[in-house]
């Protein structure tokens, strides 16, 4: 009987096992941004730049050649790899954390630039790794170790839409919000990291996907619920769709 090979890890993972929590989609997301770059040919030419926050130990997931930034600067790295190297492919992987709160200026600028780079950012509304605080991406009332009582508005401002920042940047050529909490959200969400990474494979300018991610340790509950409480109570609050695309035909 012969057997046909129908599924294998991406060879831009490597084969360390994922150190995230159960019930987090950073691994599926990170499968998602492997599999592109295989399905681009483009892995011996990529460079990552992992941030600070759950997802530093980037660099030991990706079968890439990678960094570490300051906490935030990723953009700011991935602009001086990319400016040295035009003839490399550059991305960054960060949490809402590390691009949203420290890193506001280094994202907003380097897509007002135009920079040929490409970003996954990962929005949890919380902070991960630290413990659970609220990051600028809390959703109102959300309950996190700095906000017991719940995210007021008065208080602590309102949650920051980051891609609807990022959209008034004119160097922008992608820029979309996905989920990843169903099969079919995972399917839409390798289609907009493959045109984010277009975007700079055909030098356009800069590309972005913000995909909405669970926490359930920090939310305290349990991954299936976490799903649920992404699609009730984040996407109402961070809607999903494309807002520029200057890439048109994937291929």
């Amino acid at each position: 009987m012969a057997f046909e090979l129908i599924l294998k890890r991406p060879e831009s993972l490597t084969q360390k096992e994922f150190t995230y929590c159960p019930g987090c989609t950073h691994g599926i997301i990170h499968r998602l941004v492997a599999e592109v770059i295989d399905e681009l040919g483009i892995r011996e030419k990529t460079l990552a730049v992992a941030p600070i926050g759950c997802s530093v130990f980037a660099y030991h997931f990706f079968n890439t050649d990678a960094t570490v930034a300051a906490h935030g600067r990723a953009p700011a790295v991935a602009t001086g790899m990319k400016r040295a190297r035009p003839d490399l492919y550059v991305f960054t992987y960060q949490g809402d954390g590390d691009l949203a709160a420290i890193g506001t200026a280094e994202i907003v600028h380097a897509a007002n630039r135009g920079e040929k780079i490409t970003t996954i950012f990962v929005n949890n509304a919380i902070y991960g790794m630290t413990g659970g605080q609220m990051a600028p991406t809390t959703l109102l009332g959300m309950k996190t170790t700095t906000t017991p009582y719940g995210r007021s508005a008065t208080n602590d401002g309102y949650p920051l839409h980051v891609a609807e920042v990022i959209k008034e940047a004119r160097g922008v050529a992608f820029l979309a919000r996905t989920k990843v909490n169903t099969p079919q959200d995972v399917q839409k969400t390798k289609k907009a990291i493959k045109k984010a990474f277009l975007a700079q494979v055909k030098g356009l300018g800069f590309g972005m996907v913000e995909v909405l991610s669970t926490c359930p340790t920090n939310w305290g509950i349990d991954p299936v619920s976490a799903l649920k409480w992404l699609e009730e109570h984040m996407v109402p609050e961070y809607p999903l769709g494309t807002f520029i695309d200057k890439v048109g035909d994937e291929k």
